[in-house]
Parts: structure tokens; C-alpha cells; sequence
């Protein structure tokens, strides 16, 4: 797809020539600069920002959660997408729990799996360029007692 002022300074350019070419004899050269800055631009979806985990006896449970990440960089730019804790783990009783194991699984290209950082933010994507991605990362729970947990995050989508 063509950005607009690229395509502008283009168009402008096939101008400039046609009509010199026109004057016939007359041969006036001239030069014209032009300069497009492209910003960068993100947009993301995610199925969820709460994940939740029906822990069973094993002590193990999955929450899934789906995303469109969508990006406009510069040639060759990253683009991150990253999750982060915004409270501790809550365990069935709704206290905080600490004696808890949070990683995560990507399925799709770009995606990474590793373990969630509870006190900052983890990278869960990482793609070159523009475009759309999309994809679902698998968040895997180990906890000592059988229950329900819940941990609400916030995914970024972030393009330097």
C-alpha cells in the first residue's frame, strides 16, 4: 500500500517533468525536495484483560487469551507487544497469593512463551515492520491449592 505523501511526492514529480518536457526548447532544470515523515501508529485487541484460572487438583489451569495486533513503523522497525500484572495473583478466597507460578505460551508467528514478571512488564510478541498480526497466547497457572484465581493484566502494543 502506498502512503499518501509518498504517493503525493510521486505524482508531484511525474508533474514537474510533464511540463517541462512540454515547454519543448526551452530546458530549465529544477529541483524539488520533498520530505514525508511517516509516524508510527499501533491498534490492539485482546479477547481479555482478566485471567482466569479454574485450578484443579493437579494444581495446574489455562487461560487463553486471543489478540489482532496491528502496526505502522518505519522499514525494519520493531514492533513489542508486551503483558503486565496489574495486581498480584487472587486466590480462591480473593486474598493475594504468592506461592504461585505465572508463565505463558505463544501460538503464532512472532509470539514468545517465557514466565509473566509479576512486578513489571514481560514482552509475549515481537515482529520487524509493519502489519498485522495475530495470534493467542496460552497463560499457564501453578498453585498449591484447588480453585479459582484471577490475575487482571494489561497487554501494550508499543512500536519505538
Amino acid at each position: 500500500m502506498r502512503s499518501p505523501p509518498l504517493y503525493f511526492a510521486a505524482c508531484l514529480s511525474l508533474s514537474l517533468a510533464s511540463e517541462a518536457g512540454a515547454a519543448g526548447s526551452a530546458s530549465d532544470a529544477k529541483t524539488v525536495i520533498v520530505t514525508a515523515t511517516i509516524s508510527t501508529r499501533t491498534s490492539l485487541r485482546v479477547s481479555t484483560q482478566l485471567l482466569q484460572f479454574d485450578v484443579g487438583a493437579d494444581g495446574h489451569a489455562v487461560s487463553v487469551v486471543d489478540f489482532a495486533a496491528g502496526a505502522r513503523t518505519r522499514d525494519g522497525e520493531e514492533v513489542f507487544l508486551t503483558v503486565e500484572p496489574l495486581a498480584a495473583v487472587s486466590g480462591p478466597d480473593g486474598a493475594s497469593v504468592a506461592d504461585t507460578s505465572l508463565s505463558f505460551a505463544g501460538d503464532g508467528v512472532g509470539t514468545l512463551s517465557g514466565r509473566v514478571v509479576t512486578s513489571a512488564s514481560t514482552v509475549t510478541g515481537r515482529w520487524q515492520g509493519s502489519g498485522l498480526r495475530a495470534g493467542r497466547l496460552l497463560f499457564s497457572l501453578r498453585a498449591s491449592v484447588p480453585g479459582r484465581y484471577t490475575v487482571p493484566v494489561r497487554f501494550l502494543l508499543t512500536a519505538p
